[in-house]
C-alpha cells in the first residue's frame, strides 16, 4: 500500500515538473516570435472556424466564407443560446422588400470568454406573416445581396472596436473581456442599394422598438445606437438559464487570464492557450457556434461542416 502511494506521488510529481518545464519552453517560444509571425499563425488558426484575427485591434472577425453561411438563420438559435454560453441583447428587424422578407438583426453580449456584437443580414424565400417569423428559415444574404455596413461596440470603461465591411455576418469578438449585455453599447450602420430598401427597413426598424431620435440617415446609409432593447421578456427558466451561463462565463474569463498571465497582449495570449491547453482554445474559437445536432436540425443540413471547425492538424508553427 505505501509503496503504492510513493509510486502515485512520484508520479504526480514527476508530471508537475514536466508541465512546469513545458510551460516555460513555451513561453520563451512564443516571447522569441517576431509580431508579424504571430499574426499570420493567428490568422491561419483562426480561418477554419470561420473567423480572421485584426492584430492591430485585437479582436476577431468573421470571414465573407465563414461555414456559418450554410446554416441560415432561425429563431430557434437566439432562443438556444444561453445554454451555449451566449448571452445577449438581440434587435431582429423584419421588412419585406421586392418579394421576400428580409431579417437584418443585431446582437451585442457575451460569448463564452469573448465581448461581442453582430449584424446579420438574410431574407426568406417568399413574404412571410408575423406569425411565421419565429417559425420560419432564413437564408444568408448571396455575394451581389451583401450590403456594406459598420459596427462601433463600446465597453463600460469606455474602450471602442470598429470595422466596417460589405458582408452578410459582420462581427467583432473580444477574447478575455466580460461584461453584462446590457453594459454594451452598440453604434451600427447599414448602407443599402436603394431609397426603396433604406425606406422599407426603416419602418421594421421602427416597429422593432427603435426610437426615431436614436436614427440618423444620410444619402443611403442608416446609422442607430442599440443600448436597451426594449418589450423584451424572458421567461423564468431563460433568465435562470442567462444568469447561470454569465456566473460560467464570468468564471471562464477569469480562468483565461489567470492561465495565460505571463503575458499581457491578446495574440499571446491566444498563441499560449493554443500550445498549452488546445482544448481551451477550441473552446475559444466556438464563438457562435452551437452543437452539431442543433446546426443540424435547425439549419445547416450539411454534415460535414461542423467538422470543419477544428484547427488544421499537421501544421508546424
Amino acid at each position: 500500500m505505501y509503496a503504492a502511494l510513493f509510486i502515485l506521488l512520484l508520479l504526480a510529481l514527476v508530471g508537475m515538473l514536466f508541465g512546469h518545464f513545458r510551460r516555460k519552453k513555451i513561453i520563451r517560444r512564443i516571447r522569441e516570435m517576431e509580431k508579424c509571425e504571430k499574426c499570420s499563425l493567428l490568422e491561419e488558426l483562426a480561418e477554419p472556424f470561420g473567423y480572421r484575427y485584426h492584430c492591430r485591434c485585437g479582436f476577431f472577425s468573421s470571414t465573407v466564407d465563414a461555414w456559418q453561411k450554410a446554416g441560415g438563420y432561425t429563431w430557434a438559435y437566439d432562443y438556444l443560446a444561453p445554454r451555449f454560453q451566449m448571452v445577449f441583447d438581440s434587435l431582429p428587424v423584419y421588412f419585406n422588400y421586392r418579394g421576400r422578407t428580409w431579417l437584418i438583426e443585431f446582437w451585442k453580449g457575451q460569448y463564452g470568454i469573448n465581448a461581442g456584437a453582430e449584424i446579420g443580414i438574410y431574407h426568406a424565400d417568399r413574404l412571410l406573416s408575423e406569425t411565421e417569423y419565429r417559425s420560419a428559415h432564413f437564408q444568408a444574404v448571396g455575394e451581389a445581396e451583401m450590403l456594406s455596413c459598420g459596427l462601433q461596440l463600446c465597453l463600460e470603461n469606455g474602450a471602442c472596436v470598429r470595422i466596417s465591411e460589405r458582408h452578410w455576418w459582420l462581427t467583432a469578438f473580444l477574447p478575455g473581456v466580460f461584461s453584462q449585455p446590457s453594459n454594451l453599447c452598440l453604434e451600427a450602420t447599414v448602407c443599402f442599394n436603394n431609397r426603396e430598401m433604406l425606406e422599407a427597413f426603416y419602418r421594421g426598424l421602427c416597429k422593432a422598438g427603435c426610437s426615431a431620435e436614436k436614427v440618423t440617415v444620410q444619402n443611403l446609409c442608416l446609422s442607430f445606437t442599440f443600448h436597451q432593447p426594449r418589450n423584451v421578456h424572458y421567461g423564468f427558466l431563460t433568465r435562470l438559464r442567462r444568469r447561470l451561463s454569465q456566473c460560467l462565463n464570468r468564471i471562464s474569463c477569469r480562468l483565461f487570464l489567470w492561465v495565460t498571465r505571463p503575458f499581457t497582449c491578446t495574440e499571446d495570449r491566444i498563441l499560449f492557450l493554443y500550445h498549452y491547453l488546445p482544448f481551451c482554445f477550441r473552446k475559444l474559437m466556438r464563438l457562435r457556434r452551437f452543437h452539431r445536432r442543433c446546426h443540424r436540425k435547425h439549419g445547416c443540413r450539411r454534415p460535414k461542416c461542423c467538422r470543419r471547425c477544428s484547427p488544421r492538424r499537421g501544421k508546424k508553427s
